[in-house]
């Protein structure tokens, strides 16, 4: 929860002076966190997906929804109804929790990090970050890892632009390079 008293004590009136907003439900806010694995078509196997289920469940504290391919692709050798990745929402105080971890925990985790680039923000003001290694998250243990995967975590904000999604973000805390 502390993530969400310093949005609401100190980045509202920081964006309400930077960019003019008079009225509180313009100032943007973050709506959701998307946490997304992809399944290769190599690693169907059901222990891969019982791992990877496991893992994203430790990480979010929720359980993961597999998404299913919507049609056949045979140079993929996907058929339709193959399980092709797992997601998790996260959203209200689960979302802050996440990213107060993301923050002060999983990034300063990561090997050789340097800091995020600003390209990661789309033109909707949105944050789509990938981490090759679930490792850097602190519920996994290094030594408990049989398969190893990437997670991408998506951050949605109602910005507008990416102008105000990266002021956003900043003054949330998150370390982008200079």
């Amino acid at each position: 929860m502390r993530l969400m008293e310093k949005y609401n004590k100190e980045i509202v009136p920081a964006l309400k002076e930077k960019f003019g907003y008079t009225n509180l439900n313009a100032v943007p806010k973050i709506k959701k966190v998307v946490l997304n694995v992809g399944i290769n078509s190599a690693k169907r196997d059901a222990k891969f997906l019982d791992v990877t289920e496991s893992v994203l469940t430790r990480i979010s504290g929720q359980k993961p929804v597999k998404t299913r391919a919507r049609k056949s692709i045979s140079n993929f050798k996907v058929r339709e109804g193959m399980v092709v990745g797992m997601m998790v929402t996260l959203r209200g105080k689960r979302m802050y929790d996440f990213l107060d971890k993301l923050l002060n925990i999983t990034f300063p985790r990561v090997r050789d990090f340097r800091g995020i680039s600003k390209r990661i923000i789309d033109k909707q003001g949105n944050l789509n970050y990938g981490f090759k290694e679930f490792i850097a998250f602190p519920e996994i243990g290094a030594d408990e890892v049989e398969f190893m995967h990437g997670i991408e975590v998506t951050v949605q904000t109602n910005a507008g632009n990416k102008e105000v999604g990266e002021t956003l973000f900043r003054l949330l805390g998150f370390p982008f390079k200079d």
